[in-house]
């Protein structure tokens, strides 16, 4: 199965009303791990680089470790470039092979946020790619990029006006979302995905979903959150594995390297079908 398009993707979970695990990775052993968890769940998935990922690994190893793992692959599978503010950024990941970015220029007014969104759909349209617009900032920093204090919530008809003028493929509200881990039960704002959707039918991304319940992620998704972001929890699950084994490993005194990156995959795939069956994409490939 070649690889598919972002559009081809969330546009079926949208219909269907289920959630695609969109998760950022961290290096090729995480990606081949999500990739792996994929294919095992039957389930698409978004993988998902960070402007720092792209910076710390270099576009062009990122794009070969992609060509090279899914060759062949036999489900849905899309490259992401989450929260980008970076026009340049952008433009380079396109022309590497990414086919799905996110333009991140929610710290600017909306006309000026909404004028480049069109420039950036324009360019990924030359590409092939599909693009996700947001106008307010996801509390919480992320890879370096963000904010912890939250931003003001935009009008419904500013939203839809946005939507409509951009031509984005998949929109990004906020909702009472943060990116990191949650102290407590985050409140979210279940009626504005309901009020977007009603209004203009439009894929929704939830972004800060690492740390939200079955039950919050089951209701968005039901009114039509079909990009479901995980970050947070990729994170802590590589960096906790690596940890249990090598407390282990120094216990033992018993140093091996491949085991090592065998442990940490396992639990980075298995969080991925986890996701996949909590999402209802699993078996959807």
């Amino acid at each position: 199965m070649p690889v598919s398009t972002l559009k081809e993707v969330v546009d079926r979970a949208f219909a269907e009303r289920y959630g695609v695990p969109a998760i950022n990775i961290v290096n090729d052993l995480t990606m081949e791990a999500v990739l792996a968890g994929a294919v095992e769940a039957r389930s698409p998935v978004i993988v998902q680089t960070s402007v720092k990922t792209v910076k710390s690994l270099g576009s062009n190893v990122l794009a070969s470790m992609w060509a090279s793992m899914t060759a062949g692959i036999e489900v849905p599978v899309v490259l992401h470039l989450d929260h980008c503010p970076d026009r340049a950024v952008i433009t380079e990941c396109l022309d590497r092979g990414w086919n799905s970015v996110l333009f991140d220029a929610s710290v600017l007014p909306v006309e000026e946020n909404q004028r480049q969104t069109i420039e950036v759909v324009r360019e990924a349209r030359a590409h092939g790619a599909h693009v996700e617009g947001e106008i307010e900032a996801i509390t919480g920093v992320e890879d370096g990029i963000g904010s912890d204090t939250a931003s003001a919530r935009q009008d419904l008809e500013v939203a839809l006006r946005f939507i409509e003028e951009t031509g984005v493929d998949v929109f990004a509200p906020a909702i009472g979302n943060a990116h990191g881990v949650y102290t407590h039960e985050p409140v979210l704002d279940f009626q504005r995905v309901s009020d977007i959707v009603g209004e203009h039918p439009i894929p929704i991304a939830l972004h800060g979903g690492s740390g939200m319940t079955q039950a919050q992620f089951s209701d968005l998704i039901r009114r039509g959150c079909a990009k479901v972001n995980i970050s947070t929890a990729l994170k802590i699950t590589f960096m906790k594995s690596s940890l249990s084994f090598l407390t282990e490993a120094q216990a033992r005194d018993k140093w091996d390297p491949p085991a090592l990156f065998a442990h940490v995959h396992h639990d980075v795939a298995a969080l991925t079908r986890d996701l996949a069956v909590q999402f209802g994409s699993a078996g959807k490939a």
